[in-house]
């Protein structure tokens, strides 16, 4: 990894002096302002074919109609009860799904104008962030089950959102830059930096100190948020990175890339350690089982489990009539979940799981 000096960004960041008082929360069916639940809410299930068994080999538990167009984002709740989904094409739908169930438990119509770009929920599961084409964020309470604001600042359509692990700090990303966040106090805290090419991808260490973001350019860039400072910038790879994640013990950075290939990167040592190569066309996302080991990657030709420590291929799993353009892992490990440009989620993992609460 080559380091290109430093680079001028600013923070308009103030000390954090308010604690966030964390609390349990369920969420109900009477979704507030904005979304609708019917108790006769169903989707449509294909039973499957595949064996039962782990994550190197796990079987397809649901096939879910979730949007009319591709499935742009998936994020799971904390405690991995409720995946969100948001939908593509002048959708605008975030859908709200039990995973062990595979039913529905909520929508939000209108979240978006048009395409729902990204969502996290923060790690209290108290707030869901989206953002769409429309330049917007929006903040919804999962608690008192309102929308809660919108945040207004970008110019351009909002790619990714990245969320703080103390749920204090929101990252959005654009063609126009990256934007910091105050979640606690529901307000702006600053531009960090301005871009000349689209930031596709962000993803923030589990320390809440550093941030990564890729762009169409092929480029990673590391910052520090307490300074507003470039820590490194490399070039990645040939093609735009695609999506970004840190690994548990925030030593490695995993990217992936139109180019077709997923890397991993040594931070410490500013060295590419390894590529992983299989996919035969651009490799749409990626997501980290939180064993740290277990890689999962999504393409056109399916979505394929790695070997993270060995780069070794496990499996491919085919599951959707086109390209899958979303993927994520549930906090607790047991789910993965995948979107694709069929509008389908799937949900895989264990069969035992679906006999839980």
């Amino acid at each position: 990894m080559r380091s290109e000096g430093t680079e001028r960004g600013y923070l308009l960041v103030r000390p954090y002096f308010l604690l966030l008082f964390m609390a349990a929360i369920a969420l109900p069916l009477n979704l507030g302002q904005g979304l609708r639940v019917s108790a006769a809410d169903t989707v449509q299930v294909t039973p499957s074919t595949q064996q039962p068994g782990d994550f190197t080999n796990p079987r397809l538990l649901y096939n879910l109609n979730a949007h009319p167009g591709r499935v742009k984002s998936l994020a799971f709740s904390p405690n991995s009860q409720i995946l969100v989904s948001g939908g593509a094409y002048n959708d605008g739908i975030i859908r709200l799904w039990n995973p062990r169930t595979g039913k529905r438990v909520g929508t939000i119509n209108k979240a978006q104008k048009n395409t729902v770009e990204s969502l996290v929920i923060s790690p209290d599961g108290q707030t869901l962030a989206s953002s769409g084409s429309d330049n917007i964020i929006n903040l919804w309470n999962l608690k008192s089950n309102q929308f809660t604001r919108s945040f207004v600042g970008h110019t351009t359509s909002v790619t990714s959102l990245a969320v703080s692990a103390d749920g204090k700090v929101l990252v959005s990303g654009a063609l126009d830059g990256i934007r910091v966040w105050d979640l606690l106090q529901q307000r702006p805290l600053g531009t960090l930096v301005r871009f000349d090419n689209r930031i596709d991808t962000l993803a923030m260490s589990s320390d809440g100190q550093t941030l990564a973001s890729g762009d169409t350019k092929g480029v990673i860039k590391l910052w520090d948020l307490s300074t507003g400072k470039l820590i490194r910038s490399f070039n990645a790879h040939s093609g735009a990175v695609t999506d970004i994640t840190f690994a548990p013990d925030g030593q490695n950075l995993i990217s992936c890339s139109s180019d077709r290939t997923i890397k991993i990167w040594n931070l410490p040592s500013e060295q590419l350690t390894r590529t992983l190569t299989g996919h035969n066309n651009w490799v749409n996302a990626i997501a980290l089982n939180r064993d740290g080991k277990t890689l999962a990657s999504a393409g056109r030709d399916g979505i394929k489990l790695w070997d993270l420590s060995t780069g070794e291929l496990l499996n491919t799993l085919i599951g959707h009539s086109d390209w899958v353009s979303a993927i994520a892992f549930s906090p607790d490990g047991q789910i993965l979940a995948s979107g694709g440009f069929d509008g389908k989620v799937n949900i895989w993992g264990n069969p035992s799981i679906t006999s839980r609460k």
